[in-house]
C-alpha cells in the first residue's frame, strides 16, 4: 500500500507569492500575532479546545500546535472534523488579509480530502502544491498515493519520479516507487498472459504475491 506522508520537510520550503521560509518546523510566527478582535480565532480556538482542554485558547497556536492537532485527528479517522477546522482557518486568515499560502495547512487539507474518498479534490490540492512548491517531495508522493487509487500506475510512478528528484534520499518514495513497479510489472505479466505467452500468468501471480506481504 502507498504510504501518504506528512513531514517537517514542508516548513523548509522557500514559499512563493512573499511569504519567507522560517528557519525550522514550528519557528515561524504565523500564528503568534494576536488576531483582531473579530478575525475569527474564537471559533477556531473552540473546536480545538475539545481536542486538548488544558490548553489556554484565549492564546493564539502556534503553527506547529495547529498542524500537530490537525495532523492528529486525521491520524484518527477524523477526517470532516480536520477539514471543518482547516476551513475555519483558511476563512480566518482571509479576513485578516493574510500574505502568502500556508503550506503545512494545505498539505492537510489534502490528507482530509483523502481520508473523505474525495480523491479529485485531493488531486487537485496536491496537484497545485506540485505546480507552487515543486522543490517539495511530500505533494508528489501523495499525489502519486492518489493517481493509484485511480489505477494511473504511469502518472504515480512519474509522480514518485519528480518526489525522489527533489529529494534522493526520501525513503518514504522510494518504497512507494518499487511498488508501483511491481504493480507495472504484474500488469505487464497479466497482459503478455492475456496474449498466450508461457509462465506468464505464473510471474504475475508472483508479483501479486510480494505486492501482498
Amino acid at each position: 500500500m502507498l504510504r501518504n506522508f506528512f513531514s517537517p520537510l514542508l516548513a523548509l520550503a522557500l514559499l512563493a507569492g512573499g511569504m519567507a521560509a522560517p528557519a525550522a518546523y514550528g519557528q515561524d510566527k504565523l500564528f503568534n500575532d494576536p488576531p483582531k478582535q473579530d478575525g475569527g480565532w474564537q471559533g477556531l480556538a473552540d473546536v480545538l479546545e475539545a481536542l486538548a482542554p488544558s490548553a489556554d485558547t484565549s492564546i493564539p497556536l502556534t503553527p506547529s500546535q495547529i498542524t500537530d492537532r490537525i495532523s492528529g485527528m486525521i491520524s484518527q479517522g477524523r477526517y470532516q472534523e480536520a477539514l471543518d477546522i482547516i476551513e475555519k482557518r483558511d476563512a480566518q486568515r482571509e479576513a485578516e488579509g493574510a500574505i502568502g499560502t500556508d503550506v503545512q495547512l494545505l498539505f492537510l487539507k489534502g490528507r482530509a480530502l483523502a481520508g473523505l474518498n474525495r480523491h479529485d479534490d485531493a488531486i487537485a490540492v496536491y496537484h497545485n502544491m506540485t505546480v507552487q512548491y515543486p522543490e517539495l517531495p511530500e505533494p508528489w508522493n501523495n499525489l502519486a498515493a492518489e493517481y493509484i487509487k485511480q489505477g494511473k500506475l504511469d502518472m504515480a510512478r512519474d509522480a514518485l519520479s519528480m518526489a525522489l528528484t527533489a529529494d534522493p534520499n526520501y525513503a518514504t518514495a522510494k518504497a512507494n516507487m518499487g511498488e508501483v513497479q511491481l504493480m507495472l510489472a504484474k500488469q505487464s505479466f497479466d497482459r503478455a498472459a492475456a496474449l498466450g505467452i508461457a509462465g506468464a500468468r505464473d510471474k504475475a501471480a508472483k508479483t501479486q504475491a510480494i505486492l501482498q506481504k
